[in-house]
């Protein structure tokens, strides 16, 4: 790998109210960025942050702003980085992590066809590149997150791994041989199908289906429930956004996911719904770990539960890790989205 890992200081942090710069400031590694500050963008679907920060992983400000309308949102961004570098001087690079899917070759730069309404086609680099004249760099959310763990979190010290955010949508990045997960694109894993759980129940007449459905508990009628009926993807009917994603839990189950108690049958449906897809990325992609993030993975008691799900669905085809050490939540909690907004910010200045 290129870069070294540094320690992550959350002290470090500070609100949009709190302006001043850290007074503890480490020595970066790479003495010409020391000095430098970078803005940030992390526009996820619901929220975006933008921030300014360092190499050293300092959030000097940071401010939240929902995910209303690119006019509006692009705008109140630009509108935030020309206020602060009154504050912290001319901004060095931009780096922008954007749910998708988005343009990394052709088409760099914009929002590509996406299910969040308003969003498709939409050119988001423009803009600041318009207003700052400053290089810029541009990736996807996920791929943004999987950079912020790999320099300071859970990822340090690896060069294959992956990184899936559940919540409002599932998406997946990360890096194999030490670089982002690039190819055509990038990877759209919130897309890949999952199988029936019950596949030969429907087999069986509609009849049947349905009155066995009928005498079953909740769990295993939302497990062989046809797969169509519940998916909330306007694409695809079977795929891991569409199924196991926190809207497609409150189709499921009417009921929000943060609604739902810990004991509810709703946990073991969404483990073995992540275990089928842990098992398509661990037999693909190999990786040394994977960390899983996003509102849906806030619920803890998912994590025993996928563990176990996706060792029973691998059946001792594999050799792993220990699975605590294996599949492991975010270590940067809400923070990993601007911080690897600020590495892509960095590597564009770079490439300079």
């Amino acid at each position: 790998m290129s870069e070294d890992p540094k320690g992550f200081n959350p002290a470090a942090i500070k609100s949009e109210s709190m302006l001043s710069k850290s007074s503890h400031q480490k020595e970066a590694p790479i003495k010409a960025f020391g000095s430098l500050v970078f803005g940030g963008i992390e526009l996820g679907g619901t929220k975006t942050i933008c921030g300014i920060g360092n190499h050293d992983g300092e959030i000097l400000v940071e401010k939240r702003i929902p995910t209303t309308n690119p006019a509006d949102v692009l705008s109140r961004c630009v509108d935030f980085f020309e206020e602060q570098s009154v504050i912290f001087g001319d901004i060095s690079a931009i780096g922008i992590a954007s749910f998708g899917p988005v343009g990394l070759r052709a088409k760099f730069g914009q929002i590509l066809r996406t299910p969040k309404e308003g969003w498709s086609n939409t050119d988001i680099v423009s803009p600041f590149r318009e207003a700052f004249n400053v290089p810029i760099g541009f990736d996807t959310d996920v791929n943004g997150a999987a950079l912020g763990e790999w320099r300071w979190g859970a990822a340090q010290g690896l060069d294959t791994f992956v990184y899936f955010t559940i919540g409002t949508g599932i998406g997946g990045g990360g890096m194999i041989n030490g670089e982002l997960m690039h190819g055509l694109s990038h990877p759209e894993m919130g897309h890949i199908p999952l199988p029936n759980l019950r596949p030969e129940r429907f087999s069986r007449t509609a009849r049947e289906t349905k009155s066995e459905l009928a005498k079953s508990s909740d769990k295993e009628n939302a497990l062989v429930k046809p797969f169509g009926s519940l998916s909330v993807c306007p694409f695809h009917d079977d795929c891991f956004e569409g199924l196991a994603s926190g809207p497609a839990i409150e189709k499921r189950w009417g009921s929000k996911a943060e609604n739902l108690d810990v004991e509810h049958s709703a946990w073991e449906v969404e483990a073995s719904l992540i275990a089928r897809a842990m098992r398509s990325v661990i037999c693909t992609i190999s990786p040394q770990r994977i960390i899983l993030g996003g509102g849906v993975m806030e619920q803890s008691q998912l994590f025993p539960l996928i563990r176990e799900k996706t060792l029973a669905e691998l059946n001792n085809y594999m050799e792993l890790p220990k699975m605590d050490e294996y599949i492991v939540p975010v270590a940067l909690d809400g923070n990993a989205g601007i911080l690897g907004a600020f590495i892509l910010a960095e590597r564009a200045l770079k490439t300079l």
